[in-house]
């Protein structure tokens, strides 16, 4: 049991809905802050006791369908008591030694908010290859200074009501050392189910990566920039490339030597490359149908 006084000046935001099976693991390895809470949409399973039983601060968000999503409506109207917030999905683990990290990075006065680094686990394994690591997220900020980029994907329907592909804008920003943990305990089926969903954010993006929709809330694209705007430049590109299923399966097992990671590897190549053609009927459905998706 940590004592008050041994607490992390920290306090983390956990979004959650329905997930009993990863919240006990998340909240084990957040419980050295000094404050938390779990911002859930009317879980139905048993997510609300047990982040009481962890002694979590637990607040109801309602979603209206459009802007702002979750983590941005908790970073304006939670009560924290820290300067410093620390975002943890569900599924995501912090080891006691990014909790060092933590609690020294947060005495230097020379940065507003932190990159992490995240390890991606698949059926039990390391995903290290296939371009999956690195995979730096900006989690550790000052809750006043940052706040989650507008992508303009709000009309999309059937995305969720939390920001999950989205970043935090924020200037003077450092890197962590050691990683965080991504690791679902729930099944395959809730993969299928979650990258739909995410397929349809991602068929908007594409759709106004295309149209040169105004995209003045993000971060950007350039080339030399962080790992984001990197991503973001190279993803402009990717956008109007053809056979992208077939290509993102070649990019992740050949190239970037997925294959190394073994059989979870190869099942992960397989499904990003089902998900890149998701993506693809859904931008040709935007394209030809009036830029909607059903709705």
């Amino acid at each position: 049991m940590t004592s008050n006084r041994d607490k992390i000046p920290v306090s983390v935001l956990i979004p959650a809905k329905n997930e009993q099976s990863n919240l006990p693991a998340c909240l084990e390895s957040v419980s050295v802050a000094d404050e938390i809470f779990v911002v859930d949409s009317q879980s139905t399973d048993k997510s609300i006791d047990i982040a009481e039983q962890f002694g979590a601060n637990v607040v109801q968000f309602y979603f209206n369908g459009r802007w702002p999503k979750k983590k941005n409506w908790s970073l304006e109207n939670l009560p924290f008591r820290n300067d410093w917030v620390l975002i943890v999905d569900c599924d995501e683990r912090i080891t006691p030694e990014l909790w060092q990290d933590i609690a020294a990075a947060i005495q230097n006065p020379d940065y507003n908010g932190y990159y992490i680094n995240r390890r991606v686990f698949f059926l039990g394994k390391w995903i290290r290859y296939g371009g999956k690591y690195p995979d730096w997220n900006l989690r550790l900020f000052k809750h006043k200074l940052g706040r989650y980029e507008n992508l303009k994907t709000e009309d999309v329907p059937n995305t969720g009501d939390n920001e999950v592909h989205e970043h935090v804008i924020l200037e003077k920003v450092g890197y962590l050392k050691n990683d965080m943990l991504h690791i679902d305990f729930r099944d395959i089926y809730h993969w299928l189910e979650r990258h739909n969903r995410y397929s349809n954010w991602e068929a908007r993006v594409y759709y106004n990566l295309l149209t040169n929709s105004n995209q003045k809330e993000t971060i950007g694209a350039n080339f030399w920039g962080d790992p984001v705007q990197r991503k973001r430049f190279l993803k402009k590109i990717w956008v109007r490339l053809p056979f992208k299923p077939i290509l993102r399966f070649i990019i992740f097992y050949f190239l970037q030597f997925g294959f190394l990671d073994g059989k979870a590897g190869y099942i992960y190549g397989r499904l990003l490359s089902q998900y890149e053609y998701q993506i693809g009927v859904k931008l040709y459905e935007l394209i030809n149908f009036g830029g909607q998706l059903n709705k």
